[in-house]
């Protein structure tokens, strides 16, 4: 009996360990902000959700295209039914991986420089990425932030010649994920 105990004891030690290695959120923040002399568009997403699995390096990132908020009603109508098209493509995903890993040390709280490369989907297309951002560690939780830009027409977004002025050719995207440590 005392040795199932112990065997028990071990395999859930374990599984604790293994979870510290996955983190996950359902309410990270994606901003994206065009500027032009025009008008400057900005909008927020906090309904973000990802995992990072910390012993593989391996990130997945996904946001409904609807929860983007504008400050004009008029702005997010035509984001969702002229650009983005949300009710054909719902979602924009990214997959990826950290590529410098081993610089990071998640026993120790700290602000690590990473590099980022996978896959940008969006308006149902993907492209190849590879970006730089910084993951801080502070007392057991990770909280991951990265700036890149995208350009709409390389994911087949059509802007009208009506409006193209006022739309910038690259979109500053800027991606904050707090995770905390999976449970199932």
């Amino acid at each position: 009996m005392k040795r199932f105990f112990f065997m028990v004891l071990a395999l859930c030690s374990l599984t604790a360990l293994q979870a510290q290695d996955r983190f996950m959120t359902r309410n990270g923040h994606i901003r994206f902000y065009s500027h032009t002399p025009m008008e400057d568009i900005d909008a927020n997403n906090n309904q973000v959700g990802s995992i990072i699995d910390m012993k593989t390096g391996e990130i997945v990132v996904s946001a409904l295209n609807k929860s983007f908020e504008f400050s004009r009603a008029l702005m997010q109508e035509h984001f969702n039914e002229n650009y983005m098209e949300s009710d054909q493509y719902p979602k924009s995903a990214f997959k990826g991986t950290i590529t410098n890993l081993q610089d990071v040390n998640i026993k120790k709280d700290g602000t690590y420089p990473v590099d980022v490369k996978g896959d940008l989907t969006i308006h149902g297309v993907t492209k190849a990425v590879l970006t730089k951002g910084t993951l801080e560690v502070k007392a057991g939780k990770i909280n991951a932030v990265s700036k890149f830009n995208v350009a709409p027409e390389d994911y087949n977004i059509t802007i009208p010649s009506l409006v193209r002025e006022k739309i910038a050719k690259t979109m500053e995207i800027t991606v904050d994920l707090s995770y905390e440590p999976y449970t199932k």
